[in-house]
C-alpha cells in the first residue's frame, strides 16, 4: 500500500481537448474551483490529422500558465498530458522547456504487453533528463485484457514490468468508457458500471493484482447534467470506494466538486482510524469496540484501513 499523500492526491482528473484555447485562462482565473488534477488530452478528444495542431496549441497554453504562475497566485493542479504514443514524451518535455517545471507527468493509453516498454523507457530517460520527478499514469483499457484466459497473465506482466519504477507509477487508472464500447454496453444516470458484469470483473481482477501496491483511480463518469446524474455519480463512487479504487476521472467541472465531497472521510471513520494506529501495543487485547460502541475495531486486522483512511483525510478532508 501506498504511504505517501502524493499518491491519493490526484482526486477528481478534469479531461480536457489539449488544443482547447481557453484552457490557459481558466486555469489562472481558478475556473475550476482548487481541487482537482487536469489532464490535457491529446489522444482520442484529438482527429487524427490534427495533432500537430494540438500540440501547438497544448505548448502554447502550458506556456502561458507557467509564465502566469511566475508573477500571480492562482491554484495550480496537477497536469498531466495524456499522449498517444511514446515519441511524444520526449518531444513534447523538450518542447515545454523551463514550463516543465508545471507537468506532473504522463498518461498513457491503452497499456498494454506490446507498448509498455516504449513508454517505460522514455519515462526513465525524461526523468534524467529534468531535474524533478515526471510520473506516469497508465491506462488499462484495451481489448488485450477482454478474455480471462489470459488477462491475468497480462496485468501481472504489466506489472512486473513497472517494478523498476513503481515510485513514478502515480496512479493506475481504468478506462470503463472504452472497455464499455467493446461489448457495446453504456449505463444510464442511475446506473453504476459496477452493475455491468463483464467490467467489473475486469476491475476486480485488476484491483487485485495492484490494488496492495498501487493507487487504482475510478473509472469515467459520463454525465454532468440533467435527471438523477448527481445522485448517480455519488452512487458509483461509493461502490468505488467499496471495490477498491480512489479518485475519479472527470468530464465536466461541475463533476469536481461532487467526486471531492463523496471522497471525504467520515468523521466516525477518521476516529477509528485514529484509535487503531494509536494502539497500545502493550496492551493484552488487539481488538475493541470503537469510540461510538458500534463496531469492533482489531489492531492487526483493520491497520492498511486505517493508514489509507488517514491519507485520504489529509488529500479529501473530513466531514461528520
Amino acid at each position: 500500500m501506498k504511504n505517501s499523500i502524493l499518491y491519493y492526491s490526484v482526486g477528481p482528473l478534469l479531461y480536457c481537448p489539449a488544443n482547447k484555447k481557453t484552457i490557459a485562462d481558466s486555469i489562472v482565473n481558478e475556473k475550476f474551483g482548487n481541487q482537482f488534477s487536469l489532464a490535457l488530452c491529446l489522444e482520442d478528444t484529438i482527429n487524427d490529422d490534427f495533432v500537430s495542431e494540438a500540440e501547438q496549441d497544448l505548448i502554447a497554453s502550458i506556456n502561458q500558465i507557467f509564465f502566469c504562475s511566475q508573477t500571480q497566485h492562482f491554484y495550480l493542479p496537477k497536469i498531466f498530458i495524456r499522449i498517444r504514443n511514446p515519441e511524444q514524451i520526449g518531444r513534447l518535455t523538450k518542447a515545454f522547456g523551463s514550463s516543465m517545471e508545471i507537468i506532473t507527468g504522463y498518461i498513457i493509453p491503452k497499456f498494454t504487453p506490446d507498448n509498455a516498454g516504449s513508454y517505460i523507457q522514455e519515462i526513465i530517460k525524461v526523468n534524467e533528463q529534468v531535474s524533478k520527478k515526471v510520473y506516469m499514469m497508465p491506462i488499462y483499457e484495451s481489448s488485450s485484457i477482454i478474455d480471462p484466459r489470459n488477462r491475468i497473465h497480462i496485468l501481472y506482466q504489466l506489472k512486473d514490468m513497472l517494478s523498476p519504477i513503481e515510485e513514478l507509477v502515480l496512479n493506475i487508472r481504468v478506462g470503463g468508457n472504452d472497455l464499455c464500447h467493446i461489448f457495446g454496453f453504456r449505463r444510464h444516470s442511475d446506473e453504476s458500471i459496477h452493475q455491468i458484469r463483464p467490467i467489473s470483473n475486469i476491475f476486480s481482477d485488476i484491483i487485485t493484482v495492484y490494488g496492495m501496491d498501487y493507487v487504482v483511480s475510478g473509472p469515467v463518469w459520463e454525465y454532468y447534467s440533467g435527471n438523477h446524474w448527481e445522485k448517480g455519480l455519488i452512487q458509483e463512487i461509493q461502490d468505488d470506494r467499496l471495490c477498491g479504487f480512489t479518485g475519479k476521472t472527470a468530464i465536466h467541472p461541475n463533476q469536481i466538486p461532487v467526486i471531492n465531497n463523496a471522497y471525504q472521510v467520515l468523521k466516525s471513520d477518521f476516529n477509528d482510524a485514529q484509535a487503531i494506529l494509536n494502539w497500545n501495543r502493550n496492551s493484552n487485547s488487539f481488538v475493541s469496540g470503537n469510540f461510538a460502541k458500534e463496531r469492533m475495531d482489531e489492531y492487526k486486522v483493520h491497520g492498511n484501513w486505517a493508514r489509507q483512511t488517514l491519507l485520504l483525510a489529509e488529500a479529501f478532508g473530513i466531514r461528520d
